[in-house]
Parts: structure tokens; C-alpha cells; sequence
């Protein structure tokens, strides 16, 4: 593996991680696509930056583009205050609107100078080892890797200094407000940090990947976990897994990087919709699958506690009554022989006394309609699941 292979994996690292510790954030805050908003919209805070400062390579094209960042925030959040639009549609009016002033701005302003559209969504990892920082005769490494590496280390600092007010302002503003701490300007300290991420990653990365990197590892982690640490961890893992696969994938197939990255974080968070154990696609309809069959069982013992003749017990009976198919009939049979709640005794279905005293709270359920006492009863009752 040469340097620059070393490098620009290195840097793709560093800005999954970076883009991850927002992204958590933003996932939670149900905010995610405003990540997608701050790429495009902070445009005109660099192309403002640019008529006055002349540099591309200025500081002040990052500050500038990080409060157009806020800004587009602001905006998005003063609409939705109106409560005539929701927050998708206040994103989809803010960043148009923002972005095509960028545009116009470089159209009438800056077509002798290379700050076009491409340039400034489509930033390029296999580029990063040319673009070199040197003190003197020293090279100091890409200038990506000192940019997004100060960017993380800053983001590092303020989430262990403000890692418990973030917490509870993300999951309880009525809360954080009591104690003293104020959500707005946690809030608007997040969307500075990812505005700021947003920018320096961009030159490097593009927009585009720049969005993936922030909001799927969080989207993957979200859907394993409930604790926001292991949250953050996972995601800065997926980030840092998919950066690294995608990088040798394209290396190998000799295609995009950004998109070879982009299309790992895709295919991670896929297998961990289809199988997270709890959360995942495959787990929640294997989950309803049992609840119809636990209503099922419960429908099939109300059956027998209101009838006592055997014409209305026979096993062959209970599929014209209750109007079950057969094999449905057979895994309700099944699941309440195995909970020792029946017995079948020459085809006839009786309750036992453990299958009386489940019907008997059953109904007391029906009349109360108490959530506990259903739970109780699933954790008394049912040893086996099917």
C-alpha cells in the first residue's frame, strides 16, 4: 500500500468519524436531512468569502460558509414556527433558494475563476495527496488531513465537555430548560459544529458523500442500540468500515471512491434493517407474526371458557366455528398444548386449571383494559412462543 493509498484512507476515516458525532445527533433530533440542506445551501457563505478574501485556501471561507449554515437552520425553523408549512417543506423552499443564489453569484461574478458548481459539490478523495501543506521545505501531509482532523478534534472536545447537556436536550428540552441549561443554544452550538463539518469535509469528499456519512452509520446504529454512547460508537464504526471497504472496492473495480463509499454505507445499514435482532425488518415481522398467533390463542381459550358442550370443543369443530384455516388451527393447537393450557382428550378440547386461571385475566384485561395486566400475564403465562 503506497502513502497516498495510506492517506487518503486515513482521511476517509476522519471525516466518517466527524461526519458521525453530529449525524447522532441530528438522527435523534429527527433533523436528519438538514445535513443535506447545510451542504448545499453554505454555497453563497464561500462565494461571498471568496469576493473578499480573493483565496480559496481562506479561513474565512469556512466561517462564512458555517454561519450560511446556521442561517439555513434559522430559516428552516422560523417557517416551520408559522405551523403553515411542515419541516420537510420548509427545507425543500430554504436550501433551493440559498443554493441558486450561490449559483447565480458565481455565474455573473466569478466565471473567470475556478469556483464552480462541480468544484464545490463533487470534491474528490483520490485528489486529497496532492493538495499539500509545507512549512518551509517540510511536508506536513494533504491539507484535508489537517483541516478535518482539527474539525474532529474541536467536535471531540465539545462532546466530552457537553456531552450530558446535549443528552438531555436531544431527549428531553422540558427538562434541560428546568435545570438550567438552554436547548436553543445547545442547538444551534450542534448546527454550527455541523455546518463547520459539513464544509471542511466537502473539499475533500463532496456533498453528496458528506450527507451519506453523516446520517446512515447514525441510521445503522439507531436501529442497535438505545444507549446514545454505543450509538456513537457504532456509528463511527460503520463510518469508519464502510470509508475503508468502499475505498478498495473502488480501487479494485477502478470507479468513484465517494460513490464506492457511498454504496457500502448503503449495503451496511440494508443488512442491519433486514437483521437487527429487535428493530430489524426480518425481527419485527417475526414479532407480529407471534402477536397475531398469542391473539389467536387468546381468541381460541375465550372459545372454550364459554362452552362447556363438547359438540363446540371438538378439534374438528373449532375450524367452522372460529373460522380458522387448518394450519393456522394446528399452531394455535401447538402453542397452547406447549404452555400446558389444554388438553385434548379423544379430540375433545379441554382448559386445564393453569389455561382457566389465563382466561379468567384475560377477560379481566377486556374490562379494564389495563396494559399491565396483559404484560403480566404474557410473563406468567407464556413459557414458550411457538
Amino acid at each position: 500500500m503506497s502513502d497516498a493509498q495510506f492517506e487518503i484512507q486515513l482521511i476517509a476515516c476522519l471525516v466518517a468519524v466527524a461526519c458521525a458525532i453530529p449525524g447522532t445527533f441530528l438522527v435523534l433530533r429527527k433533523m436528519a436531512m438538514i445535513s443535506d440542506a447545510i451542504s448545499h445551501s453554505i454555497l453563497p457563505g464561500i462565494v461571498v468569502g471568496f469576493f473578499l478574501t480573493q483565496d480559496l485556501n481562506s479561513p474565512l471561507l469556512i466561517l462564512l460558509a458555517a454561519i450560511t449554515g446556521v442561517l439555513t437552520v434559522v430559516f428552516v425553523e422560523k417557517i416551520q414556527q408559522t405551523k403553515l408549512v411542515k419541516e420537510d417543506t420548509a427545507i425543500g423552499l430554504v436550501f433551493p433558494a440559498l443554493f441558486s443564489i450561490g449559483v447565480i453569484l458565481i455565474a455573473k461574478f466569478a466565471n473567470d475563476v475556478h469556483l464552480d458548481v462541480d468544484a464545490v459539490l463533487l470534491g474528490e478523495l483520490a485528489f486529497t495527496p496532492f493538495d499539500r501543506v509545507y512549512y518551509g521545505e517540510v511536508d506536513l501531509g494533504p491539507k484535508s488531513l489537517w483541516v478535518i482532523g482539527s474539525i474532529l478534534l474541536v467536535t471531540l472536545i465539545l462532546l466530552f465537555a457537553f456531552f450530558k447537556e446535549l443528552k438531555l436536550s436531544t431527549f428531553d428540552a422540558g427538562l434541560a430548560t428546568s435545570l438550567g441549561f438552554s436547548p436553543v443554544i445547545l442547538h444551534y452550538g450542534l448546527m454550527s459544529v455541523a455546518s463547520i463539518t459539513t464544509v471542511g469535509a466537502f473539499d475533500a469528499v463532496g456533498a453528496i458523500l458528506v450527507v451519506a456519512l453523516m446520517i446512515a452509520p447514525a441510521a445503522s446504529a439507531y436501529l442497535l442500540t438505545t444507549n446514545l454512547k454505543k450509538m456513537i460508537g457504532l456509528a463511527c464504526f460503520f463510518g469508519v468500515l464502510s470509508a475503508i471497504s468502499g475505498y478498495w472496492i473502488a480501487n479494485f473495480l477502478d470507479a468513484s471512491i465517494a460513490g464506492s463509499i457511498t454504496t457500502m454505507l448503503g449495503i451496511v445499514f440494508l443488512i442491519i434493517y433486514l437483521f437487527a435482532p429487535s428493530k430489524g425488518l426480518i425481527a419485527v415481522l417475526y414479532r407480529e407474526k407471534q402477536q397475531r398467533i398469542e391473539v389467536s390463542l387468546i381468541t381460541f381459550l375465550l372459545h372454550l371458557k364459554n362452552h362447556t358442550e363438547k359438540r363446540e370443543r371438538h378439534v374438528n369443530h373449532l375450524n367452522e366455528h372460529i373460522n380458522w384455516q387448518k394450519v393456522r388451527s394446528k399452531t394455535v393447537l401447538t402453542l397452547a398444548l406447549k404452555n400446558n393450557m389444554i388438553l385434548i382428550t379423544d379430540n375433545i378440547v379441554s382448559l386445564t386449571k393453569k389455561g382457566e386461571e389465563f382466561t379468567s385475566k384475560a377477560i379481566e384485561y377486556i374490562l379494564t383494559n389495563e396494559d399491565s395486566l396483559i404484560e403480566n400475564m404474557k410473563d406468567d403465562f407464556f413459557l414458550f412462543r411457538g
